[in-house]
């Protein structure tokens, strides 16, 4: 059997600073990958350096994270992908446990859960953000996730292949681990070191610019994945709001049999129906998801399970 064909995928963004050093040690850690910078509009030499250090250099015109993911996951032919950030905060030593860790399995997804290593890495809006959403996706969507937002991952070439990229951004990271869990993919974790980004680099990420975007994308995702949840939600709030305005009318009816403020009665009986259309609309929503999840499996399983040990 021939051995497994690794890709090292470097999103990058003005890190003219950091990637020399980033695609050395992924070439040290990984001498058999086939590394990969795809430049996304950087203003500075990041792509010069990249090349001059080794890595295969492309670009993305269309800015944004999720652009570049999508665009590396469509190009990229390989059994296993080593997904991290140009900016030298993951420890490129790492790479080969993750590889071993997806191999023993054999896992579709292996995500790295951050341990810092200096108290500069973390924002503490980033550390806080990132728990309480993380929360919210374990909650909806199951709990075989830990530290969603990392940007460290090794993924199985079934996962990039069936993975239908929607995201432009940051979000993309939500997107991805919803994607492993709707289809009730093999996901394992391991703890690896997070350090803080080079003198003179900038993080590109903006932490209540992002963070909105990520519950944005994480609702939206509700209203996709579990529609019955979501417009059942809608559902039960207007049938209690139209029964909070029709209780008194009913205790009026019943001592009198009048009917005295016939407009509430027309808006509350508005709103009872308005509650039943969303209930509806839930029940019918929820079958077609079901379609689309049976699909994406069938995708998923058009490929052969990733080389294991």
């Amino acid at each position: 059997m021939r051995p497994p064909k690794i890709a090292v995928l470097l999103p990058c963004f003005n890190e003219a600073i950091a990637i020399d050093r980033v695609v050395r040690d992924f070439a040290v850690a990984l001498p058999q990958a086939f590394i990969y910078v795809y430049d996304n509009n950087s203003t500075d030499n990041t792509a010069t350096i990249a090349t001059q250090a080794g890595a295969i250099v492309r670009s993305e015109m269309q800015a944004g994270k999720g652009h570049v993911v999508r665009r590396m996951f469509r190009d990229i032919d390989a059994d296993y992908y080593v997904m991290a950030d140009g900016d030298g905060t993951y420890d490129a030593a790492l790479a080969p446990v993750l590889l071993k860790k997806a191999m023993s399995g054999p896992y579709d997804l292996v995500n790295c859960i951050r341990q810092e290593t200096e108290q500069t890495a973390y924002r503490d809006g980033h550390r806080w953000g990132n728990r309480l959403l993380t929360g919210v996706v374990r909650a909806i969507f199951g709990n075989r996730v830990q530290d969603m937002l990392s940007g460290y991952k090794v993924f199985s070439r079934r996962f990039v292949k069936s993975f239908p990229a929607l995201s432009t951004g940051f979000d993309i990271e939500t997107e991805l681990t919803v994607h492993a869990l709707e289809i009730a993919m093999p996901v394992a974790h391991e703890v690896g070191a997070y350090r803080g980004r080079p003198e003179g680099s900038e993080s590109k990420l903006r932490t209540y610019r992002d963070g909105w975007r990520i519950l944005m994308l994480i609702l939206k995702l509700i209203r996709h994945e579990r529609p019955f949840l979501f417009f059942g939600f809608i559902s039960m709030l207007l049938a209690l709001l139209a029964f909070s305005i029709s209780t008194p009318l009913f205790i009026t009816y019943m001592q009198t049999g009048l009917v005295p403020r016939m407009p509430t009665a027309v808006l509350a009986t508005g709103i009872m129906l308005f509650s039943a259309l969303n209930f509806v609309t839930g029940i019918i929503l929820d079958t077609v998801t079901r379609g689309r999840r049976e699909l994406r499996m069938l995708t998923y399983l058009q490929y052969p399970a990733p080389p294991s040990e």
